[in-house]
């Protein structure tokens, strides 16, 4: 009797399997929720100890120095390859995931760029852009060591070759997604014109190309994970942050843009004629920062199952040496 008095059931009645249900269930959360602030306060220091706020900060003003570097190597290509219109084009992508407050302040000086006609792919203007819009994806690659504990002993100038090859393959798939993006309407207009039936599929066609838009960004965060750190993880062990920081990515990009739509004076009356330009540094700092954080989560996580396969193996080794006493 007195025990069921401590337990709450002052009658002795015996207990219900839905009070019993609900206290396991309660005993299970309880060290789950444990768990997972541990897991969050454990990434937070690893955040603040790799000095993450003061790497995006540098990704981002290096994003932001490149992004014209990458414009001019991308109308040289879209010149050589004899349509200007896929620059245009290819800019528009470029911006399409931008909140609006922060892509239309710099379409104008954009659009000046890609009207300059510079047909000459090896031109040495273009050569210089090359490797100054390399240096965006140096910054990324310092970001990911930091976060990964990977000591790069690779040559600066093997680096910085890999880094100009990512633009200059980043350019091309730009290019021909553009090269979709413009050719598809038409190409679907011809099909509805032979094939009238097809016309009730109109918004699935354009709900697969944001998926083909979705799937480019996927694939240049598992490149970006796998192939810029000295020592990357494996591609299994990469999802958790990609899917996080597609995830904070999208928050982010709608939070920011209905504050700017709210306060956009602040930093027009702060900063005056620098503002397009402030505001975009501190969107791609806020993409910077989340960018490093998924990098953090996934180091955290390969740091718990390292740690979870030495316990087994240590338990395995200790119930061998009893077998053998």
């Amino acid at each position: 009797m007195l025990h069921d008095r401590i337990m709450g059931n002052p009658h002795g009645a015996a207990a219900r399997p839905s009070d019993v249900g609900g206290m396991r269930a309660h005993a299970l959360s309880a060290p789950f929720m444990r768990s997972v602030l541990k897991f969050v306060v454990d990434t937070a220091n690893r955040f603040l100890a790799h000095d993450s706020w003061a790497i995006a900060s540098h990704i981002a003003l290096s994003a932001l120095t490149s992004l014209f570097p990458f414009l001019i190597v991308v109308t040289a290509l879209a010149g050589f390859f004899g349509s200007e219109e896929l620059a245009k084009e290819t800019a528009k992508l470029l911006f399409l995931a931008w909140p609006t407050e922060v892509a239309d302040p710099i379409a104008n000086e954009v659009s000046r760029v890609l009207t300059e006609r510079n047909h000459g792919l090896l031109t040495l203007g273009t050569l210089a852009a090359f490797y100054f819009a390399s240096s965006g994806v140096e910054s990324l690659r310092i970001g990911l060591n930091r976060a990964y504990g990977g000591i790069e002993k690779r040559p600066w100038y093997v680096l910085r070759f890999q880094s100009i090859l990512y633009i200059l393959a980043a350019a091309v798939v730009m290019l021909l997604f553009a090269f979709l993006v413009v050719l598809g309407p038409l190409i679907w207009s011809i099909i509805l014109r032979y094939v009238p039936t097809l016309e009730p599929f109109t918004r699935e066609v354009t709900l697969l190309s944001y998926g083909v838009t979705g799937t480019v960004v996927v694939g240049a965060l598992i490149v970006a994970h796998r192939l810029l750190p000295a020592q990357p993880l494996p591609l299994h062990r990469l999802a958790p942050g990609i899917l996080l920081t597609l995830t904070l990515w999208l928050a982010g990009g709608i939070g920011f843009g209905a504050y700017l739509h709210s306060f956009s004076g602040n930093y027009v009356s702060t900063y005056a004629g620098l503002a397009t330009a402030m505001i975009a540094l501190v969107f791609l700092y806020t993409i910077a920062a989340i960018f490093l954080l998924g990098g953090e989560v996934n180091a955290m996580l390969a740091e718990i199952m390292e740690r979870r396969r030495k316990l087994i193996r240590e338990r395995r080794a200790r119930g061998a040496a009893r077998q053998l006493s």
